[in-house]
């Protein structure tokens, strides 16, 4: 009888643990919006892990990796420390336009993945991203929304000037361009917003300034009308499935 019991308690634990281990994985269905006029986000990239990863943070120094993405759209230094189970890429078709919108899904893998980050480009800028930095979710069944805000990476000055040589190839560090304008609606021949910026620490990006010369003999190659941007320039919709 004794034996019985004990192996009715054995099965019951057994039970018990199969059912926290899958109550541990949730599925995140992550929706980004982009709020801005006229600017594009390049391929955005979304991690999800525990509270002590951090992509980027405010008041420190970028990385390379993230130099690279805020300079030059590029994630592989990124997708290189990171989990490839709890790490999604999204295309978003090439560029997230603005005023649309990309859904992807992830499937949290253990107990300590908690925390979600977002990275991606802005275009047409010298050195901004939209950053999403280690953002608490919620375990709970859910639909949860943020705002988020463009970032700075300090590494390059703003000048707001598009590169016309035809042989440009982005590499971060290799001065103050900006690798495009997917709109196609910027100028060229700009003279230059800002030849040094004093912050050279990730900050709040000031937005685009522009200018509204149309010929090309204004300070920046950017429209205002068309480019300016506040934050906060994206929306984070996240719902969670336990």
């Amino acid at each position: 009888m004794k034996l019985n019991k004990l192996s009715t308690a054995i099965a019951s634990a057994i039970v018990f643990g199969a059912t926290m281990t899958t109550a541990n994985a949730a599925q995140w269905d992550i929706t980004v919006t982009n709020l801005t006029h006229g600017n594009y986000f390049t391929p955005l990239l979304l991690t999800a892990h525990d509270s002590g990863t951090h992509l980027f943070q405010a008041g420190e120094a970028a990385s390379d990796a993230i130099t690279a993405m805020a300079e030059c759209g590029d994630l592989s230094g990124l997708q290189a420390g990171l989990p490839d189970n709890d790490t999604i890429v999204d295309p978003a078709t090439g560029f997230l336009a603005p005023g649309t919108m990309t859904t992807t899904t992830i499937m949290t893998s253990d107990t300590n993945t908690s925390h979600l980050s977002v990275v991606a480009m802005i275009l047409p800028t010298n050195d901004a991203f939209i950053g999403m930095d280690s953002q608490y979710i919620p375990s709970e069944a859910g639909t949860y929304t943020y705002y988020i805000n463009g970032y700075d990476a300090g590494t390059e000055a703003n000048d707001e000037l598009l590169s016309t040589d035809s042989n440009y190839s982005c590499m971060p560090g290799e001065g103050g361009f900006m690798p495009g304008a997917p709109g196609r609606d910027a100028d060229t021949g700009g003279l230059g917003v800002s030849n040094a910026d004093t912050n050279t620490l990730v900050h709040i990006h000031r937005g685009i300034l522009g200018d509204a010369a149309v010929t090309g003999d204004g300070a920046s190659d950017l429209v205002n009308t068309i480019h300016r941007w506040q934050n906060p320039v994206a929306k984070i919709v996240v719902t969670v499935t336990p």
